[in-house]
């Protein structure tokens, strides 16, 4: 018997007291609704609130003197200084998707339960409507709810016969301090948790992409066009629908390989297990280099000898839902992307009988 991906539910061992508060910076629309959120939690519920510096650096919070006392209580952090990643019972993201990957980032292990609002453009990820924020939010600190275990991708670069620099303390000479950055002699290894996708595209260069792309140490083919994108099923409803591939529901346990704008009309975007590896490398014979991004960010350069490693995460982001998995789905495929949405067929006429 396969259990039914709807079952899952939130329980907690202990209440949660710790909640990280994600909000879209340079909206002011979210500010009020920020307050609110913020006021309801350490007043009401006497949370601890975890915020960004940098969303208190805004003017309209900063100057608010009657947000003050609420303001003193938070506790706050810097991204890529301060890990906060053992320190958080839930987070609560207002925005729209982007804020969701966003907050996904911040956790490169293991993810608390998240809560997203919609108070962005799009809202796929985001099934909360702020409107009655606070049944809701104590639902969710009641443990009342569903969730939904998005699969991630573990992605690790490993970039060959590259400048040194001398680490001392975890520093460069520069002064910057490398995020999940391990040095070895003549290489360096990046890794990076990723939600929605990796995308590998050709860059600025005039030439097609040429990369060779390995499953389980196997060439399986190799990518000429502008690039490919390799996917979560949650990802799937992103980059890779635009590029016209199938859209996977987030409890299904696999990857899906999309090509960019391929120069070969048999290239379709295919699904490979959830446990496979895979592997992008430039092919020898590349005119060009490429470029790779993970969830939008952290573009780099790939070059010849460099690879790219792809496999499933065991570190999945637990997303609470608004009703349960399938509905919610379900609802924004209809909602933000319209599908399947046609005029009805007109039936046949009744005639009368004569």
């Amino acid at each position: 018997h396969i259990q039914d991906p709807a079952s899952q539910r939130l329980t907690w061992n202990k209440p949660p007291k710790s909640v990280l508060v994600i909000k879209k910076i340079r909206d002011a629309s979210l500010l009020q609704p920020f307050k609110e959120l913020c006021v309801y939690l350490t007043e009401e519920n006497n949370m601890i609130v975890y915020v960004e510096k940098k969303v208190l650096e805004d003017p309209a919070i900063a100057n608010d003197e009657n947000f003050g006392p609420v303001k003193k209580k938070f506790c706050t952090f810097r991204e890529d200084y301060d890990d906060i990643s053992n320190q958080i019972d839930f987070i609560i993201c207002l925005g729209g998707d982007g804020t969701l990957l966003y907050a996904s980032s911040l956790f490169q292990g293991s993810v608390p339960p998240v809560m997203a609002f919609h108070l962005g453009s799009l809202g796929f990820l985001t099934p909360f409507n702020f409107e009655n924020f606070q049944s809701q939010v104590t639902q969710v600190i009641e443990g009342n709810a569903a969730l939904v275990l998005r699969s991630r991708l573990k992605v690790k670069v490993v970039k060959e016969h590259r400048e040194k620099t001398t680490v001392q303390n975890g520093i460069e000479e520069n002064g910057v301090v490398p995020a999940n950055l391990e040095k070895e002699v003549g290489k360096q290894i990046m890794q990076y948790q990723v939600l929605n996708e990796v995308v590998v595209d050709r860059g600025p260069s005039s030439y097609l992409s040429n990369v060779d792309v390995f499953l389980d140490g196997h060439l399986i083919t190799t990518v000429q066009g502008d690039g490919v994108i390799v996917s979560t099923p949650t990802g799937s409803t992103a980059y890779a629908a635009a590029a016209g591939a199938s859209m996977i529901h987030p409890n299904v346990p696999a990857i899906m390989i999309t090509p960019i704008c391929p120069h070969s009309l048999s290239f379709r975007p295919i699904v490979v297990p959830a446990g496979v590896e895979l592997k992008i490398m430039l092919s020898p014979d590349a005119r060009n280099t490429a470029w790779v991004s993970f969830d939008g960010r952290k573009r780099q350069e790939i070059c010849h000898g460099d690879s790219i490693s792809i496999t499933t995460s065991c570190y999945p982001l637990p997303s609470i839902c608004f009703r349960d998995p399938v509905s919610d789905w379900f609802e924004s495929l209809a909602e933000c992307l319209h599908w399947n949405v046609r005029k009805k067929q007109n039936n046949f006429a009744v005639e009368e009988e004569e």
